[in-house]
């Protein structure tokens, strides 16, 4: 399975990752972009992220920075809604906002030749969105009948409930999509003030991909980006650690199997041990098929289809999140054997050929990131993101490579928790009680 897996990523991918070379451009203005320049066809792909998110929402108008995502490209300038999106279809050009909890993104795909239409299309939308009323109307329609959809979807009220608990009073306890009530608040002049605010150079990180020089990208960096607002304002997200006490909470929805979804805290992106958790994850839930999880869950017992854990690092806290799904009648004994495993990764019961066989999966699975060119600009951004440097392709596996046995062993006793793993559970579980 290993060796298949490291000839079909190079089936996949388009560039040889290891021979990558990621060029620095800086503008005439001083704006930055990471590119890798690949003349194989006539695209080129960009993506872009500002810091800051959906966390930033203001009180009872959660949903803000995603109903903006969806209604930048609705219009700009003096083009309209229609006329906007005919010439994005008639150029074949992508042109795509999206909103997290942490980013506010974009990316572009577009043939060469219509890269400077393309590029003004981005300087519209996010210098001068229209927000008009008709397109606005329309979208948050769409947005709220999503809303209502997800309150009969088990595992969006599951994560939910989770992330509420686990983060009273901040921004990570909000949807990124808000709620029926702060969507129907929310007006053009919201709209207009996000953009204004959030959407600034000095949170801006861009990542190129495809048939430009750096000569050419570089004018057309200032061209595009340079008339945005120099620093955001307003306020600013704080970091904060997870409320986690192994509460357990149960959340009545009369359907056949229940979800459960189960978290503790975990370790940011620049953590020293970032590497070595990534290694142990897979061992406990991480591998698809082979991780601990998945083998003791559902290979053995049966008690579910999947099953299994990640590391989930945001930029103000980080979390080790998981979730599987059961008989009503079986919760109980799922969520038993889930606790037994984080405890027997916490103390110690660890192989070195499960080391050994997790770090050969981390770095055989690498390249499939790379499938297009979209996905190495977002693993451009990324890097910058994350302060990995601009060499971080060549390091990489080096650093999965260093971590040891006694460093999974360390990591493991020092960070799992399995007495304070929260979770919920949606659906009717039979003789689970909840935590008073």
């Amino acid at each position: 399975m290993k060796y298949l897996l490291t000839i079909f990523a190079v089936l996949l991918f388009p560039l040889n990752v290891w021979a990558v070379t990621v060029e620095r451009v800086i503008s005439p203005g001083g704006i930055e972009a990471w590119l890798v320049q690949d003349r194989a066809n006539p695209v080129v792909s960009l993506r872009l992220a500002f810091e800051g998110g959906a966390e930033l929402d203001p009180v009872g108008k959660s949903g803000l920075a995603n109903l903006a995502s969806s209604t930048m490209d609705e219009g700009a300038g003096d083009i309209d809604s229609q006329t906007f999106q005919q010439t994005l279809a008639d150029q074949s050009i992508t042109l795509r906002f999206d909103a997290s909890l942490d980013l506010f993104t974009a990316r572009i795909k577009t043939l060469t030749q219509n890269l400077d239409q393309s590029m003004d299309l981005l300087r519209l939308a996010l210098t001068q969105p229209r927000f008009d009323d008709e397109p606005v109307a329309r979208i948050k329609s769409q947005i709220i009948s999503g809303l209502r959809s997800d309150s009969e979807n088990p595992g969006q009220r599951a994560y939910d409930a989770l992330f509420a608990t686990l983060f009273p009073g901040h921004g990570y306890a909000q949807n990124v999509d808000g709620t029926v009530q702060s969507v129907e608040a929310i007006g053009s002049d919201d709209l207009k003030t996000f953009v204004r605010t959030r959407l600034t150079r000095s949170n801006l990180v861009i990542g190129v991909v495809g048939d430009v020089t750096p000569k050419r990208l570089g004018l057309l960096l200032d061209k595009t980006f340079g008339d945005l607002p120099i620093k955001p304002t307003g306020v600013r997200a704080k970091d904060i650690t997870p409320n986690v006490t192994g509460r357990l909470q149960v959340i009545d929805l009369d359907i056949l199997q229940s979800t459960i979804v189960f978290a503790q805290g975990g370790l940011k992106r620049d953590h020293e041990d970032y590497y070595v958790a990534l290694v142990m994850n897979h061992i406990l839930g991480g591998g698809s098929f082979t991780s601990r999880l998945y083998q003791e869950v559902r290979e053995k017992r049966g008690l579910a289809y999947s099953v299994g854990s990640s590391l989930y690092p945001m930029d103000h806290s980080a979390l080790m999140l998981g979730s599987a799904g059961t008989e009503n009648a079986r919760v109980g004994e799922t969520i038993e054997v889930i606790r037994a495993e984080w405890a027997r990764m916490a103390a110690g019961d660890v192989s070195q050929q499960e080391v050994n066989d997790a770090k050969t999966y981390v770095t055989g699975a690498f390249p499939l990131t790379f499938t297009s060119t979209g996905a190495i600009a977002r693993v451009l951004v990324a890097m910058q993101l994350n302060k990995l440097g601009i060499d971080y392709l060549e390091k990489r596996n080096a650093y999965i490579g260093a971590v040891s046995l006694s460093d999974v062993k360390r990591v493991a006793a020092k960070y799992l928790r399995p007495d304070a793993l929260d979770i919920v559970v949606v659906g009717k579980p039979v003789g689970i009680v909840p935590s008073p």
